[in-house]
């Protein structure tokens, strides 16, 4: 009886180790919103990693640590950050194509390493500018294993959306750098 109990939970771990090995390989999160301003007005705040605090929830932890490197606003500026919100790591600009995009490279280290891609791009609309806000990355072992516990599309998309909507008040109601 012992055995057969033994043997079926064995079967169960198994089956469920499977299942989280066979989730998807790569995870793609995307999220935008309209924001009344051209897009020189905004870019600023997508560029300079130094005014991310102003509008990024993963930003605003109390307890964040932040320093900086490089030209601000260009290609190969960083910052590198610690919080017990945002756990701990790196992001680097890529390239800047000026008032449309940036690319940036997010490095995190705790409280699980990764290596992501982010876009922030702005599309100019009849009626103002669409941030697009984009993360993609590689879904090791332990992603996926929280990816079947959790729903992290909701949870870091999520933080996207607070994100657009602190830029979009920011922006509109007034703010200049």
């Amino acid at each position: 009886m012992v055995l057969n109990i033994g043997i079926g939970l064995g079967l169960l771990v198994i089956g469920f180790l499977i299942y989280i090995a066979k989730r998807p390989k790569r995870f793609r999160y995307e999220r935008s919103g309209l924001i009344q301003a051209p897009p020189e007005v905004i870019f600023p705040y997508l560029s300079r990693l130094s005014l991310g605090a102003k509008w990024s929830p993963f930003e605003q932890a109390p307890d964040i640590k932040r320093t900086f490197g490089g030209v601000d606003g260009q290609a190969g500026s960083f910052e590198e950050f610690e919080s017990s919100k945002s756990g701990s790591g790196r992001i680097t600009v890529n390239s800047v194509k000026l008032n449309q995009e940036v690319d940036l490279r997010l490095e995190m280290f705790k409280p699980f390493v990764a290596d992501n891609h982010v876009v922030y791009r702005l599309n100019p609309e009849p009626n103002g500018t669409r941030f697009v806000w984009v993360m993609e990355g590689e879904n090791v072992f332990i992603g996926k294993l929280v990816g079947a516990l959790i729903d992290c599309e909701k949870m870091v998309a999520g933080q996207f959306e607070v994100g657009i909507s602190n830029l979009k008040t920011l922006i509109e109601g007034g703010e200049r750098r």
